[in-house]
């Protein structure tokens, strides 16, 4: 987070995505240093029952084409930075690739993504949050319990994951978690 917010602190009118739950204290702080603020809570989408559907065999399956055609569609807009937090943990699995492939295509080149990811440690009940900004390197962690954990990262996934990406960082965080500075 610090590493973000000396990014966010340092330049002028940046463009910024949040993924999480809707945070006042996040749009305050972050429209406060004159930023363009853009939130979109992924998670919540994905849950809706219009992208779930059947598969051949009869397994549950994804409608991928229709919920990226109705999410994370910011026309030309690119973004600086993008504000994860943690819901590569819980969106179902195959949103979780497509989701960082959009990321990558809305971010400028340099853009940055703050990822949280869950170690083993944390256990199968760890509930989502919600997380507030609410200093240069503070943040107020509230749990919203409507969501499971679907997986856990090692950090040989997590490079898979952003493999297209510049450079990445983990960095160790409290509570079972490893924060990940991502950069285009």
């Amino acid at each position: 987070m610090q590493e973000l917010n000396q990014l966010i602190t340092t330049h002028e009118t940046l463009t910024l995505l949040d993924l999480g739950p809707t945070s006042a204290p996040n749009i305050t702080y972050l429209t406060g240093l004159e930023h363009k603020l853009y939130s979109e809570d992924l998670l919540a989408a994905s849950a809706e029952p219009e992208y779930k559907t059947t598969g051949p065999d009869g397994s549950p399956a994804f409608q991928l084409e229709k919920f990226f055609a109705e999410n994370l569609v910011f026309g030309k807009t690119k973004f600086d930075a993008a504000l994860c937090w943690d819901i590569a943990d819980y969106l179902p699995e195959p949103l979780v690739k497509p989701t960082i492939e959009r990321l990558y295509s809305i971010l400028k080149p340099g853009g940055m993504v703050l990822g949280f990811f869950h170690t083993r440690d944390a256990g199968p009940n760890v509930p989502y949050s919600r997380y507030h900004i609410i200093g240069h390197d503070t943040l107020d962690v509230q749990p919203v319990p409507r969501f499971v954990l679907q997986r856990v990262f090692n950090n040989r996934q997590i490079e898979n994951l952003f493999q297209s990406f510049k450079s990445l960082k983990f960095f160790l965080a409290r509570d079972y978690i490893r924060e990940v500075l991502v950069v285009k």
